[in-house]
């Protein structure tokens, strides 16, 4: 199975999408949150951001080390001590990078989605453990969990925007892996495909970004 939705320039070695792993740090703990019709700064407040700490961001050419992720690089703060949100709106849909893990909460999927909008969260952890939470006005919908997903028997009960996601986002199987089983990658595409986010970091710096400390 391929990976339709999206070009080889916009996909790393192993699937992920290029933009994202331009911005993470090596053996990446993060999370990426999209939602439609919600402006980024509001969003970043929905995830825990003080409103007086946000600020516009241009982010550096290149990252001072493996362990520094670009957002963190933007703000001038050491690895470790703090997470960096960064936030932009592509089209109708809102993104919020998580450098760091720190928003592993389904209610924030809840929470963006409120007032009629649609959310989703995507989860990958240092442990390679993946999943994704999709939300629709205020009401979680779907929870897709990588370790559990077999992709013909699975898509076809998803809800039609989220299937044809997961559909746009496909499949990068490795050699051990069985028919239908999912690579780790998959929810970081398919979270992307919903919001229109196959791009690489060059379309990402053409928008205004926003950038917060949390935690």
């Amino acid at each position: 199975m391929s990976t339709p939705g999206f070009p080889p320039s916009t996909l790393d070695s192993i699937g992920t999408p290029i933009w994202i792993t331009d911005l993470a740090t090596a053996d990446p703990n993060h999370i990426l949150h999209v939602a439609c019709g919600i402006e980024p700064a509001e969003a970043l407040e929905v995830l825990g951001a003080k409103p007086g700490l946000i600020q516009s961001c241009t982010l550096p050419d290149s990252k001072p080390g493996e362990w520094t992720s670009l957002p963190c690089a933007a703000l001038g703060i050491e690895p470790g001590t703090s997470a960096a949100l960064l936030a932009g709106r592509i089209g109708e849909w809102t993104f919020v990078y998580d450098d760091s893990g720190f928003t592993c909460d389904d209610a924030d999927t809840k929470a963006l989605s409120d007032n009629g909008r649609t959310a989703a969260t995507s989860v990958y952890t240092i442990n390679a453990d993946a999943h994704l939470t999709y939300a629709v006005d205020g009401e979680q919908v779907e929870w897709v969990n990588v370790d559990d997903l077999v992709l013909h028997e699975d898509l076809p009960g998803m809800p039609a925007e989220l299937r044809a996601a997961f559909e746009a986002a496909g499949n990068v199987p490795l050699e051990e892996f069985e028919p239908g089983e999912a690579d780790g990658c998959i929810v970081m595409r398919a979270a992307c495909a919903l919001a229109g986010l196959a791009l690489t970091l060059d379309d990402i710096r053409r928008v205004p970004l926003l950038v917060v400390p949390l935690g």
